[in-house]
């Protein structure tokens, strides 16, 4: 079965097309980094657009995954996402350095690269026959990604949504958005009180659920609402306005904060 028959639903409510989801999410991703470069941590504001941001990952990433097999050329795709990624490295370390020590400080690889990261691994699952190769990569995509915006969550990901690709099932699909927005949520929000703790308070649930919802929002989006279409016109803008926003707002950013320290 291929990707189309996931798709297949009630096409009333297909609504949006695969730019608007991007645009959507380009929006949901500057509201998380403004929360991170100007807000005060742990503000109910601060962790509210914090979350809304994490609709972004996942967005992308299924997109990459789509990208993969709808591209004219796989080679250029890839550049392209390496080049950018170049352009935002700076900028990143620069906004993320000074919200977090005051000064630049490398901040890991941003998520241009680990959209790279997940598209060469994507590639070795589509192209490599032996299973122990591919288990390897696996293995060393995961260990890699530590240091990368999105690390273990980006390539768990990807596979997911190769696997639902390939099932053709959307269950499958439903499953591959809910199973790391639940392993998100607890890890980041519940599992560091069990630990150090002891005692989980009702706010860090409150916080897991947000980040859950955020992360299922994008899946509700895609199955629901996404008619796997792009957009009718003004094609090119679009595709370069999701390369340069990147680089772009990480800048603005950046200078923003600077001034302001």
């Amino acid at each position: 079965m291929s990707e189309q028959a996931i798709m297949e639903g009630d096409h009333r409510y297909k609504i949006f097309n695969r730019d608007v989801i991007k645009y959507i999410s380009m929006f949901t991703m500057l509201l998380n980094h403004i929360a991170q470069g100007f807000l005060t941590n742990g503000t109910m504001v601060y962790k509210l657009m914090q979350s809304i941001g994490y609709f972004t990952a996942p967005v992308m990433i299924y997109f990459l995954v789509e990208g993969y097999y709808y591209t004219h050329s796989r080679k250029k795709y890839f550049l392209r996402l390496f080049l950018f990624a170049v352009l935002s490295e700076f900028p990143f370390c620069l906004l993320f350095g000074l919200a977090n020590y005051g000064r630049l400080a490398f901040y890991g690889m941003n998520m241009l690269f680990t959209l790279c990261l997940c598209f060469l691994l994507i590639c070795a699952m589509e192209n490599w026959s032996s299973n122990i190769l591919k288990a390897g990569v696996i293995i060393a995509v995961f260990f890699v990604s530590r240091y990368f915006d999105w690390p273990y969550y980006a390539p768990l990901f990807t596979l997911l949504f190769l696997l639902a690709r390939k099932s053709g099932r959307k269950p499958m699909l439903a499953a591959s958005f809910a199973v790391p927005a639940v392993l998100f949520g607890v890890y980041y929000n519940i599992v560091p009180y069990i630990l150090y703790v002891g005692v989980v308070p009702p706010i860090a649930v409150l916080y897991c659920v947000m980040d859950i919802a955020a992360i299922a929002l994008a899946g509700v989006c895609i199955m629901c609402f996404y008619n796997g279409k792009r957009i009718e016109r003004g094609r090119t803008f679009s595709k370069w306005f999701f390369y340069l926003f990147y680089p772009v707002h990480l800048t603005v950013l950046s200078l923003l904060l600077y001034v302001r320290l």
